[in-house]
């Protein structure tokens, strides 16, 4: 009886009428977690997390498994739409400035999107190719800029002193448990914003101009949902390799490094921070508070949003701030040379001064139109 009332709750719950498609983004990242964590399952019936049989075991799950090309084919490209999507809704909440109007559903999402990170990282790992061993090599190696504990961390997350079995086997258990992480995680998330309500682009929290969620934006979700699929059915059929490194089409050689080390291309904008900046610890605190950086939004803004609609200097900054997201990802897939070099740096320093600048206008801009 409990069941049927959450829910009766959940689709009779007061949605704002005046949001758009880009409210779609949180149903189509739930339904791309389910489908990533049940191709997942089914790959790790055929996986092998052994050294010697890695790479052959994910040759055998592409060419002998049946169907299994076709699920691993969705699920990493599933990966790629899944941070494509929470990019979208981290934009979308950026932009309408959901950190100040819902605090607590913009920390769990944060805390969402590191945690997501963290199981990409592991899953990259595990085909075991060239650019997984020496990816994982590289950025597990990072944490040795820490003071004093750094080596001693390095080799108790290797499990020795190299990336090897051992690391193999943490990294695949790890991948296989985080999801369900997520998903808590996603409960919560939900359990948040339905204590105050969804956002909207007019920023006002009147319930006299809230509609029934079903059927209204049920509707409109599954119009998400079939784009999405469309797309993904595209990108699995015609471009399977396309979000892929050629790199990792051949086995993991520890004697031979690969000429450019890059991760998979949602962790190029931070790989392009770590860059840029000449020391290492320096790079990696840099690094981390590209991410982290998100949860001091709440704390740093005011009580009270202003409509991005009604705030040209906001919007003005906000375009800049994506244009310069998109300038890192593009330089952190370029060669360590200049001119892109010389690019990042400033680049750098603009991503967190016009983070800080979109936290400062809203406050402003309120006191100036008084």
């Amino acid at each position: 009886m409990q069941k049927i009332r959450a829910v009766e709750s959940l689709a009779w719950l007061p949605s704002p009428l005046s949001i758009s498609i880009w409210w779609n983004g949180g149903s189509i990242l739930g339904l791309l977690l389910g489908v990533q964590i049940i191709t997942g399952l089914f790959l790790s019936m055929h996986y092998t997390a052994d050294m010697v049989n890695t790479f052959n075991s994910v040759i055998h799950i592409t060419r002998d498994a049946p169907a299994g090309w076709l699920f691993r084919s969705i699920h990493a490209n599933g990966a790629s739409f899944f941070f494509m999507f929470m990019y979208l809704h981290i934009g979308r909440g950026l932009y309408y400035q959901s950190y100040i109007s819902q605090p607590h559903t913009w920390m769990v999402g944060v805390t969402i999107l590191l945690v997501s990170m963290a199981t990409a990282f592991l899953g990259y790992v595990l085909p075991w190719g060239q650019m997984s061993f020496w990816g994982a090599t590289v950025i597990t190696n990072l944490l040795s800029a820490i003071p004093y504990w750094g080596p001693s961390i390095v080799e108790w997350v290797w499990g020795g002193f190299s990336v090897g079995q051992s690391t193999l086997n943490r990294f695949f258990s790890l991948h296989f448990i985080l999801p369900f992480l997520i998903g808590a995680l996603s409960a919560l998330h939900l359990l948040f914003l339905h204590e105050k309500g969804s956002t909207n682009p007019l920023g006002e929290h009147n319930h006299s101009s809230k509609i029934p969620f079903h059927p209204y934006f049920t509707w409109k979700d599954m119009v998400g949902f079939l784009v999405l699929i469309g797309l993904l059915t595209v990108v699995v059929l015609f471009y399977p390799t396309s979000m892929g490194d050629p790199e990792n089409f051949t086995t993991a050689n520890p004697m031979v490094t690969p000429t450019h080390i890059q991760p998979e291309w949602y962790f190029l904008f931070a790989y392009a921070i770590l860059r840029s900046i000449p020391s290492k610890l320096g790079g990696v605190i840099a690094l981390a508070m590209s991410v982290i950086v998100l949860y001091f939004l709440p704390l740093a803004a005011g009580k009270a949003a202003v409509p991005a609609s009604f705030t040209p200097p906001y919007q003005l900054v906000y375009w800049i701030f994506i244009l310069i997201f998109i300038l890192l990802t593009w330089l952190g897939a370029c060669p360590i040379e200049e001119p892109y070099l010389t690019l990042a740096g400033p680049c750098t320093v603009l991503y967190f001064f016009l983070l800080g600048l979109l936290v400062a206008i809203p406050a402003a801009w309120k006191s100036l139109i008084r």
